[in-house]
């Protein structure tokens, strides 16, 4: 892997984690079109990228959480940011848990093309007509227990890959009612430890070259100007396009699979 490929999936990585339109099948799809031979801990090293702009841009509210959440039960101080850090941790477990095993028994046999497709599109879909058809009622300060749990539950689906950990949250959290800019930071804060979690296993397989740092390099910078263009294009525009993306992205990689 030289530093043109590090510094392109890094890019890639970037955009697509933190838009609703699956970086485990764009980091599978493009190697596999250029016949790129990518070490399966740099995908995670990617992620470490994304991390890290994740926790600088939500700094003030992962410390606010942090804070909350020691306070609501030391202190038993009942706020928003101790409410919301505890819905967080319990989110988090199940869907953690069930995607970790899932993709232990199933990891390798879902990465075929044609899968990837089929997940693309399908959640396309499924994006689309949920956000369409879904009320903007429920701000991120009044978020349930059960809304929160469920979207968590939800992200055991994202060992699919296609399928996309914010896409899957994101309709979850739509088809309950949660507004579009809620449903997008609550799914950025839940992301956090996942992605945390899967670092912090794969350490130790990282090659710290000069393309791992270029990946991670822009994997940050990139997933930054996303998180803000995100929150900002919500504020007025739906995720209508990112779900028309995902079809044509899916029509154009089982063409490419039937040519290949």
């Amino acid at each position: 892997m030289n530093i043109f490929q590090a510094a392109l999936l890094g890019v890639i990585q970037g955009l697509t984690e933190l838009l609703p339109i699956s970086s485990s099948a764009h980091l599978t799809i493009i190697p596999w079109i250029f016949n790129w031979n990518i070490p399966e801990s740099f995908d995670v090293a990617l992620h470490f990228g994304t991390l890290l702009a994740i926790g600088l841009y939500f700094f003030k509210d992962w410390l606010g959480l942090i804070k909350g959440g020691f306070n609501y039960v030391v202190k038993k101080e009942k706020t928003v940011q101790g409410r919301m850090f505890w819905y967080i941790v319990l989110a988090t477990i199940p869907g953690g848990a069930i995607g970790f095993l899932l993709d232990h028994f199933l990891s390798g046999t879902l990465n075929r093309p044609i899968i990837i497709a089929i997940a693309l599109m399908v959640m396309g879909v499924v994006l689309y007509f949920v956000d369409k058809n879904s009320k903007n009622k429920v701000k991120y300060e009044e978020m349930t227990l059960k809304q929160t749990f469920l979207i968590g539950l939800s992200q055991a689906l994202a060992f699919i890959p296609g399928v996309s950990r914010s896409g899957v949250t994101i309709t979850t959290a739509r088809a309950m009612g949660v507004t579009r800019e809620a449903a997008t930071k609550y799914s950025f804060l839940l992301s956090t430890p996942i992605i945390l979690a899967a670092v912090l296993v794969s350490i130790t397989d990282f090659e710290f070259t000069l393309a791992f740092f270029m990946g991670v390099l822009f994997s940050f910078i990139t997933g930054l100007f996303v998180i803000k263009f995100l929150l900002n294009y919500l504020k007025k525009g739906s995720f209508k396009i990112f779900a028309v993306y995902r079809v044509i992205f899916g029509i154009l990689i089982i063409i490419v699979a039937i040519i290949h």
